[in-house]
């Protein structure tokens, strides 16, 4: 019996840490704003707010606010030894805040009439993790 390997290999999934002071501020409900401002490198806040802005009608704004945390969750990412591509698995819950501010630039980026760069964005989400755009895409 022979066991068969990826020749290709691929990059390992990315990991990004836990922050758990900023991920238990956000979900015991203080105010997104606040943990952003406490926890500027914590993207699930500033997707938080990227969600909250769009659904009030504002669309730069949650541009701004996705981009934000997009851009932090890129540095993590960096820092955790990602290359610029490779899976970035929705199943790691620190992951999600990074995912979703992909999610959120990309849907902001449409809004606005950004249309490459939705379409850049909704790939890079697609390719990081198919499990998160499933889920994000059908909200």
């Amino acid at each position: 019996m022979s066991v068969h390997q990826n020749l290709l290999g691929g990059p390992p999934p990315t990991h990004l840490p836990d922050l758990p002071e900023a991920r238990e501020a956000l979900e015991s409900g203080i105010d997104p704003s606040d943990v952003a401002a406490r926890f500027p490198a914590y993207p699930a806040a500033w997707a938080e707010l990227a969600d909250r802005t769009f659904v009030a009608g504002h669309a730069v704004q949650s541009y701004a606010c996705a981009r934000t945390g997009y851009h932090r969750g890129l540095d993590q990412l960096r820092r955790a030894g990602w290359k610029g591509h490779g899976p970035i698995p929705w199943e790691h819950e620190p992951n999600r805040g990074f995912l979703r501010c992909l999610h959120a630039l990309a849907r902001a980026a449409q809004a606005i009439g950004e249309k490459d760069e939705a379409e850049r964005c909704a790939q890079f989400l697609a390719d990081s993790s198919p499990t998160a755009a499933g889920v994000l895409n059908s909200r």
